[in-house]
């Protein structure tokens, strides 16, 4: 089924389930999504304000540029997803599980996810300003360009993560774990002459 600009707000469909769906600017506003479970779905351009997503379940499911402002997303789930180039402000996340799944050009700016998993997720250029990241594994994520001016990576877990100088510099690490690469990058970018 293929849906094109149809208007879904305020919508009872929490606890369905739907497959190989897709929606393009579609209006879920207000709507009740607890529970929902999808796979292989499309989302493009779809609007999620203030939409509860709540215990949902999302496998190989696509959310391209879509809006997510004041969501419940909590115990709900992302599995070989794609959410490239979606906006989330003032989201619920936690607890939420998200696993091999693409955040490249993701705006979470402010997001609150500390102690979340995030291992080997691609966050390339994603927007993380002032992102809470505290203690949150990102062992072996690619944040290649990622934007982390004020981002809170206390006690972070940064091994293996391909992350750049800039961010390095702009994001808070104290007590993160980093690999010697990192380290090294790390006083490179702080002016430091390593012989």
């Amino acid at each position: 089924m293929d849906a094109i600009g149809e208007d879904f707000s305020e919508t009872d469909l929490h606890e369905q389930h739907w497959e190989q769906r897709h929606f393009t600017d579609c209006d879920f506003t207000g709507a009740d999504l607890r529970g929902l479970v999808t796979v292989g779905c499309t989302f493009t351009g779809c609007m999620f304000t203030r939409a509860d997503l709540g215990e949902s379940s999302h496998t190989t499911t696509a959310f391209r540029t879509c809006v997510f402002d004041r969501v419940t997303l909590t115990d709900s789930s992302f599995v070989g997803c794609s959410l490239i180039g979606s906006t989330f402000t003032d989201v619920r996340f936690r607890p939420i599980t998200i696993r091999d799944t693409d955040l490249t050009l993701v705006s979470l700016s402010r997001a609150a996810l500390a102690k979340t998993t995030l291992r080997g997720l691609r966050l390339r250029e994603a927007n993380l300003i002032e992102a809470d990241l505290t203690e949150v594994d990102l062992r072996d994520a690619d944040l290649s360009g990622a934007r982390l001016r004020g981002a809170k990576l206390t006690g972070a877990d940064l091994r293996g993560a391909r992350i750049d100088a800039d961010g390095l510099v702009q994001a808070s690490l104290r007590g993160a774990r980093v690999d010697l690469g990192t380290a090294v990058t790390f006083a490179a970018a702080h002016g430091l002459v390593i012989d």
